[in-house]
């Protein structure tokens, strides 16, 4: 048995709730004494946990998984399934919003039982030793490598904040502190008040890396082996601001294409033979983003979680994505999976459209999409050809989920449904609106999108150029209703988008909700932790009017 030593990776604060936390990390040194570890090793995590800073609550194991890259979870205050084992955690849940600190550690072993792959936690266990003999070694470890800080959600507030952007490009060469810069004024945006007072947790809408660095198409700096996978989320995650950041604010993640291959869809696994690039990617994207978060739905990748009462459900907007055959069999392009044949055995499109229909219709309710639900792309929209519709890798190119959503939302009268996006290197903010298309008398629903990209991106004259996306979907030469019917010729609902606060810069948004007011205010900071201002001199703030809660 080794000595404590801290972990190769986090500690990364997850998924939180008013009684719970998951504390996730990789393990330390893979080597010991300068041999690699192999078979015959067994590494195991080990945390204390206190309230507020000193109080020491109690000191325990958990595992590391080697399939897993040696990572682990340990969720603080409740029981969890992870990778298909139950695993039991400490029994005693958290109280709400009450700030506690985790310190943790890893510690490698013989394997006492090499030949037995499904030994358990507990069975493990009974060679240790009581874990706390190691609290204060795991005191004496250094505490920007080990020490994690956060506080549990509350069970209701009126108010709340967070934090939301995305993608974030690596650097080369000699970029990439600058690639980790952003995380800086994060860090520091999540210590103040507010409206919502301080941010509760952060969102990161997708392409948290880029496996493919420069560009699928180029094999140079594309990732297409574990090993390559491993270095691109040990790097980003293990920057200097970003390390600081994950172990000290609740982060919610999804994946968007970077993190598989640009422009991911799921036909890639069959039509270009791309089964072992995706089998290797989504490994990777299980260990090092999807262990921390909520497991609302066994292995699926999508997510829900609430924080104060607010709830937030977060689509996997890639690993279900299906463009039609020629032949027309697929019945359309589909976003979130093939809708289901049978109500027992639901797609992540029904499960989204039966959750919308299960919330409170006139509170706040928040979808994650990686891909931006609102403003189309110009080249997309109503008057551009059907190739480059059909072809759009955004929601355009997805009218028939787009459409299931919408009338969801139009029938069951449901109000303030925000959207949360990335993508696009370039952050906007857009109110949804609707009118009867016999007479153009408007309907009294209001939906919202919120963009936020990118934490870095250096190719502002590559992508994201404001100009590309429609501001208003009623202007003449912007003209881009969306019909709710089956085509423009039935009767019924459209759809207008107004956009506006475009910014290439790179950027990040907080998000207040004042229940109060009945708003929700969106400002967007640059990499220094500045509000952002056009040319024009106008600030990114924005104040969405909801309908009152």
């Amino acid at each position: 048995m080794s000595g404590l030593r801290s972990p190769g990776l986090g500690p990364i604060v997850g998924h939180t709730t008013p009684t719970s936390c998951r504390i996730s990390i990789r393990a330390g040194d893979p080597s010991v004494n300068g041999a690699c570890l192999d078979s015959q090793r067994r590494t195991v995590g080990v945390i204390s946990l206190y309230e507020g800073a000193n109080s020491h609550i109690e000191t325990s194991y958990f595992r590391l998984h080697r399939e897993f890259d040696r990572t682990g979870t340990f969720n603080l205050g409740g029981d969890v399934t992870l990778f298909s084992r139950a695993e039991k955690t400490n029994a005693t849940p958290l109280k709400p919003d009450t700030h506690y600190t985790a310190r943790v550690g890893t510690l490698t072993l013989d394997d006492p039982i090499p030949d037995d792959a499904s030994l358990s936690n507990t069975r493990l266990k009974d060679y240790l030793p009581d874990p706390s003999i190691w609290r204060s070694e795991i005191e004496s470890l250094p505490e920007d490598r080990s020490k994690a800080e956060f506080s549990t959600f509350p069970k209701q507030a009126d108010n709340l904040s967070f934090l939301l952007g995305s993608c974030r490009y690596p650097g080369l060469l000699w970029k990439a502190k600058r690639a980790d810069k952003i995380f800086g004024p994060i860090f520091r945006e999540a210590g103040k008040q507010g409206a919502g007072g301080k941010p509760r947790f952060t969102i990161m809408a997708g392409d948290q890396i880029y496996a493919d660095t420069l560009n699928r198409f180029l094999p140079l700096g594309r990732a297409d082996t574990y090993d390559e996978f491993q270095e691109r989320y040990v790097t980003a995650f293990g920057s200097p601001n970003m390390s600081r950041l994950l172990s000290a604010v609740p982060t919610y993640m999804i994946l968007d294409d970077h993190e598989i291959e640009d422009n991911w869809s799921q036909d890639r696994v069959r039509r270009d033979g791309k089964y072992g690039l995706f089998t290797i990617a989504v490994d990777a994207y299980m260990s090092y983003q999807w262990s921390h978060g909520p497991h609302n739905f066994g292995r699926r990748l999508f997510y829900t979680f609430e924080c104060g009462g607010y709830p937030f459900f977060v689509l996997d907007t890639r690993t279900q994505r299906f463009y039609d055959d020629d032949d027309g069999s697929l019945g359309g392009n589909h976003m979130l999976g093939y809708p289901s044949f049978d109500p027992a055995e639901p797609a992540q499109i029904d499960r989204l459209l039966s959750w919308l229909r299960d919330q409170d219709k006139r509170a706040p309710k928040f979808i994650v999409t990686s891909s931006v639900f609102a403003p189309n792309p110009m080249r997309a929209r109503y008057s551009a050809t059907p190739k480059r519709k059909e072809e759009s890798d955004s929601w355009p190119g997805f009218p028939e989920t787009r459409r299931a959503i919408l009338n969801c939302v139009l029938e069951n009268e449901i109000q303030n449904v925000v959207f949360l996006s990335g993508d696009i290197h370039c952050a906007n903010v857009a109110e949804i609106t609707f009118q009867e298309k016999k007479n153009g008398s408007p309907i009294p629903i209001r939906m919202f999108s919120i963009t936020s990209s990118a934490f870095y991106w250096p190719f502002p004259f590559a992508d994201g150029e404001p100009s590309h996306y429609v501001h208003d979907s009623r202007h003449a030469k912007q003209l881009d209703p969306f019909y709710l019917g089956a085509d423009e010729t039935e009767s019924g609902p459209v759809m207008h988008c107004r956009a506006w606060n475009f910014t290439q810069e790179d950027n990040y948004c907080r998000i207040d909700i004042d229940r109060e007011k009945a708003k929700l205010v969106v400002r967007t900071f640059d990499d220094d932790g500045n509000l952002i201002r056009n040319e024009g001199g106008r600030s990114m703030r924005a104040s969405l009017k909801l309908e009152p809660w």
